[in-house]
């Protein structure tokens, strides 16, 4: 049976204790962009079932400071209904999945309350990246894999050099006269895991020089992409037992040290079960009904701007989509608290290279589209020198300013090349794949 939030802590006078549950370092990262809304108004509605609604309500928009980007929902639909310019769609679109990604976490991290912390955590890994899957499944469905590859590649550049980047350089800035450490076992893990997934994306890629027509090398290729995908999937698995059913769960436990640095105090859940998983099922809805929207339009704004969907893709949507996390991992690193920082960072990384990428390659197998992993060479090059950017810069457990500045300056330079990019391939001489320069 739900509760109304308020009610749920003081019951008889007594406090209650709230179930525990599982704090991933994307809860954490999400929960310092949260807020008190003030409920003295919706809680004198006379109708219980209509304040319960009205309050869950305003927990779920108002909850965020990052409320003001709502409009943008309702925008985009009306923006599309009535046939505006395709481009302003894409912007209203993108700009409205920027809280919706924030308020999936919230409503996961609420429903993990009453699951228990295992399989909170479990949750909670499988939904942290859940926009980026749900863009990724709709332009499947209208056969884009080039939309697919370029998305899930941005979101990994991003992780790795935009958010670690801008993280340790502002938190080793704001912290200058404090020496900044972290537990590098996780950043350790993590970074093999990306190497597993690296090694994947490179096999395929290089598969046409093996000899044999082109057919039979495509062929090979996707082949070897599901195989991949799976051996992914399965290492995924066991990163998860590793963290859940193991000594080392750090970003699965709840931390209590962390409420004094989060202006919302988590005592316990803010909205019964079943309203969270009603309101999660809303919100994934509308994530979807936007998604569709930004792949839809997302080639007439590349048109009209004169920029390349690799570009839009790769840097844009990346950008927008996890601005609140992006946030959230920054402001942890200028309180001095770089494992949270690192758990967002490159546990969105991984999750994204082992989990989300080869899902989609099992899905697209399902759906009948032949989708492998091959990302072409200067995608997959990138990828490569941002994971060893990211690991070595890692690897010894301490962090300043000058390490930021570095993956910034990496990602900046990764996204000029793509800004003065086209979307038209040809091959080269040793049978890869390359893009072409603008014409200036």
């Amino acid at each position: 049976m739900d509760f109304e939030p308020g009610t749920s802590i003081l019951q008889n006078g007594a406090v209650k204790s709230s179930p525990r549950h599982a704090r991933t370092a994307h809860n954490m990262s999400s929960s310092s962009l949260r807020k008190k809304s003030d409920l003295t108004l919706v809680s004198k509605v006379r109708f219980g079932s209509l304040r319960l609604f009205l309050v869950n309500l305003q927990e779920v928009i108002l909850g965020t400071r990052i409320w003001i980007l709502f409009p943008a929902v309702p925008l985009a639909v009306l923006a599309n209904s009535f046939g505006f310019a395709r481009p302003w769609v894409f912007v209203v679109s993108l700009m409205g999945i920027a809280p919706l990604a924030e308020r999936l976490s919230f409503l996961t991290e609420q429903i993990s309350y009453f699951t228990g912390p295992t399989v909170g955590g479990l949750l909670n890994a499988t939904c942290g990246n859940a926009t980026e899957l749900i863009v990724a499944i709709f332009a499947l469905r209208k056969g884009n894999i080039k939309l697919v590859k370029y998305s899930l590649l941005g979101s990994l550049l991003s992780n790795l050099l935009l958010v670690l980047g801008t993280s340790l350089f502002f938190g080793g800035i704001l912290n200058i006269n404090k020496q900044q450490t972290f537990d590098s076992s996780q950043a350790e893990v993590n970074s093999h895991m990306l190497m597993l997934a690296l090694q994947c994306y490179f096999l395929p890629m290089l598969f046409p020089n093996v000899g044999g027509s082109a057919d039979e090398a495509r062929v090979g290729a996707l082949r070897l992409s599901r195989v991949c995908s799976v051996v992914m999937l399965v290492a995924y698995v066991a990163h998860l037992i590793f963290n859940l059913w193991s000594s080392h769960r750090p970003y699965f436990e709840g931390n209590e040290e962390l409420d004094e640095y989060n202006d919302v105090v988590e005592e316990g859940p803010v909205m019964g079960k079943w309203s969270a998983m009603a309101w999660l099922v809303v919100i994934t809805l509308l994530v979807a009904l936007l998604s569709e929207y930004v792949v839809a339009t997302i080639e007439d704004a590349s048109e009209t701007w004169g920029l390349s969907v690799a570009f839009l893709s790769i840097i844009l949507l990346s950008l927008v989509g996890n601005a609140a996390e992006h946030a959230g991992a920054v402001i942890f690193a200028y309180k001095n608290k770089l494992d949270i920082t690192l758990g967002v960072a490159l546990g969105s990384a991984n999750q994204i290279g082992m989990f989300v990428v080869p899902l989609c390659v099992i899905v697209a197998w399902i759906m009948g589209i032949n989708m492998d992993l091959n990302f072409n060479i200067t995608e997959t090059v990138s990828l490569a020198l941002s994971i060893l950017a990211s690991s070595s810069i890692l690897q010894n457990g301490n962090s300043h300013y000058m390490k930021g500045l570095i993956l910034l300056l990496f990602y900046i330079v990764i996204a000029t090349y793509f800004f003065l990019t086209t979307d038209d391939v040809t091959i080269n001489n040793l049978g890869l794949p390359t893009v072409q320069l603008k014409q200036q």
